[in-house]
């Protein structure tokens, strides 16, 4: 009987034991660099915690210095991917055989999804609201920046320089300063956005640049 007794109280105390659990599933890096954006791009880098990124990832400090380096290192690779997911999209216009003001009303409509979006609110875009306030003393930063508008200008000047090869443009039309202007046009539009400016108020500057710009085949004289 006692026998028994022993046998019953294993069980009981087997049943009560707490089970023990399998390895932890692998984190995902993209989910985790994805995340960690969301919260530079809405906060910046200086306001913007570790407690605040290991949350958002789901990772604790060690593990994301272990992924991604330290915080200057993470807000780096995140920049990089806030940049392949703009290059994506703006490209996939930009491939496309559209006339000249069709293939900016689209550029500049993505333009406008990207900055207004935000749980907490538009937040503009993340290199004119964040990366610019460390481009001051990072060099490295810097000249992502510079190469983030340089690259956006390039871009503009070849959809422009098209353009004019099927006439749309005038041969006389100057084409980087054309191009200059559209770029200018997204930074503007993308303050105005972070200052919760209306999509419709947005929308009439983004149709003066576009008639600016198409309107130059009107201005020859």
């Amino acid at each position: 009987m006692r026998a028994k007794g022993n046998k019953a109280g294993s069980k009981l105390e087997a049943a009560a034991a707490p089970k023990k659990r399998g390895r932890p599933r692998a984190y995902d890096p993209d989910q985790a660099l994805a995340r960690a954006l969301d919260v530079f791009w809405q906060e910046g880098f200086a306001a913007t915690s570790l407690d605040q990124l290991s949350a958002a990832t789901g990772m604790n400090r060690p593990s994301l210095y272990g992924a991604f380096g330290d915080k200057r290192d993470l807000y780096i690779k995140a920049y990089n991917q806030y940049r392949l997911q703009a290059r994506e999209r703006m490209g996939d216009v930009l491939a496309r055989d559209l006339p000249l003001r069709q293939l900016l009303q689209r550029l500049y409509g993505i333009a406008l999804d990207m900055y207004l979006s935000g749980k907490d609110g538009p937040r503009g875009c993340f290199s004119v609201m964040t990366a610019t306030s460390e481009a001051i003393s990072d060099p490295e930063i810097r000249d992502l920046v510079v190469n983030s508008i340089a690259e956006m200008d390039k871009a503009f000047a070849r959809t422009l320089k098209a353009a004019q090869q099927r006439g749309e443009l005038p041969a006389s039309a100057n084409i980087e300063a054309l191009a200059q202007h559209a770029t200018a046009t997204i930074h503007t539009i993308a303050v105005r956005a972070r200052a919760k400016v209306s999509r419709k108020e947005l929308e009439v500057i983004v149709a003066g640049a576009i008639e600016l710009i198409c309107g130059a085949a009107n201005n020859e004289s």
